[in-house]
């Protein structure tokens, strides 16, 4: 069994609530594309953890957790990663985690470029996380990579180091002036920050396959959502890699095998970090009341969220890139106090009311259309069965579900793991 948990909008929905809850019934969970640009929070009874690179199913002792192919890793920041939840009680071994040897390796030169770059664009930025992501991706592409695969090799990643520093320090210094890098010190940290993961790495194709043939029960994880997907999200505004359900499994490393479930998650309001259009936004204290109610903070960089209604026409969007099965709306509760809660239900472009997902100059001039649903007022943190909820919450649910032509399944009511209702 094959299942996806990945995201509707444009990230920060809750995916990693959702993977740890569900990963309950998992063998196997796997993030499948993404480097530590973004962050899963999740709260268990072990505490509160950041998870920017790890599955996260890496809470459960019991599960074993791939880091694909198509992720993009930083070794020290993963290093950093793992020290941090074992300092927490996590129990990281080769045998509840392995890490695709063909994965790409986010080294400190991408870095660099990311944030040299951003500055170069000054108010044009894209709002990248400076964590390298897109250099590092273009490297791939370019195929001047160094692999996880590599670090099994001091020779042979040596001699990749030597052709590939040389060609970075001209961009690097000749085109921003920037302090060149040199082969000893990249081998220092390579030294420093990959040998202690040599034996996590693996032919993670190979096991994943194995696990299914075995009848095991396996979890895609993605990071971000569908409308940061390069090809179908907010371009340029996206980030590097493909964040849909149809690319999991190529990520993973088993383009073989088809998604048996596509679960989408959302929350049950609008929510985006960075640059980018963002139609439904709220702006001043409506919006800042919203963003302080529901922690609105990006787990790996910690800006401010931006916040707006739910919006339905990318929802509905994002649902059928997903080709999602079944929703899991989150964060419920943080709607108990609003009298009137705002839905953008269509956009107004030059006049023209669409219900279709623009995109191009058509998404940078679009105007949300807001009708508003009568709010509940009532808590909803201790409701545990569908029936519990307040009538309002139920009809703004339901009619959520029929906005986006998908059923709701999982309701988030709250961040701990049984803060949940399963309709």
């Amino acid at each position: 069994m094959l299942t996806s948990i990945v995201g509707i909008n444009w990230g920060d929905e809750g995916k990693g609530r959702m993977v740890d809850l569900l990963s309950e019934s998992q063998d196997v969970v796997v993030r499948y594309q993404g480097g530590n640009n973004a962050g899963h929070t999740v709260i268990n009874d072990k505490g509160r953890f950041v998870l920017n690179l790890l599955p996260s199913g890496i809470l459960r002792e019991d599960v074993v957790n791939v880091m694909g192919n198509g992720m993009v890793i930083d070794i020290e920041h993963l290093f950093k990663e793992i020290e941090r939840l074992r300092e927490g009680g996590i129990k990281i071994t080769p045998d509840n985690l392995k890490i695709s040897d063909k994965a790409i390796v986010c080294c400190p030169y991408n870095v660099a470029q990311d944030c040299l770059e951003e500055d170069r664009l000054g108010d044009k930025k894209f709002g990248s996380t400076r964590r390298g992501i897109a250099p590092v991706y273009a490297d791939k592409y370019m195929k001047k990579a160094i692999r996880m695969g590599d670090i099994l090799h001091p020779s042979y990643l040596k001699e990749r180091l030597e052709t590939i520093v040389e060609w970075k320090n001209l961009s690097i210094e000749g085109m921003y002036g920037g302090k060149p890098y040199t082969v000893d010190g990249l081998l220092e940290w390579f030294e420093a920050y990959g040998a202690p993961l040599k034996d996590y790495i693996c032919n993670a194709g190979y096991y994943l396959n194995g696990a299914l043939k075995e009848g095991k029960r396996v979890m895609l994880e993605a990071q971000l959502g569908a409308l940061r997907d390069i090809d179908f999200g907010i371009y340029p505004f996206t980030t590097s890699s493909s964040t849909i359900t149809a690319y999991g499994p190529v990520g993973a490393g088993i383009p073989n095998r088809k998604v048996d479930n596509s679960i989408g998650v959302m929350k049950a309001y609008s929510t985006c970090v960075g640059e980018g259009p963002f139609t439904a936004e709220m702006f001043g204290e409506e919006a800042e009341n919203l963003r302080r109610a529901g922690g609105e903070y990006g787990a790996a960089t910690g800006r401010p969220r931006r916040v707006g209604g739910f919006d339905v026409v990318a929802s509905r969007y994002g649902c059928m890139v997903q080709a999602t099965d079944e929703i899991a709306l989150t964060k419920l509760d943080i709607l108990d106090t609003i009298e009137k809660i705002p839905v953008c239900v269509a956009y107004d472009v030059n006049g023209t009311r669409v219900e279709e997902f623009p995109s191009g100059e058509a998404l940078n001039i679009a105007k949300p259309i807001i009708e508003y649903m009568d709010g509940w007022m009532q808590p909803t943190v201790n409701c545990r069965r569908y029936e519990d909820l307040p009538e309002n919450a139920r009809k703004y649910i339901e009619y959520i579900e029929s906005a986006v032509d998908c059923n709701i399944k999982y309701i988030s009511v709250g961040a701990e793991r049984d803060a949940i209702i399963v309709k």
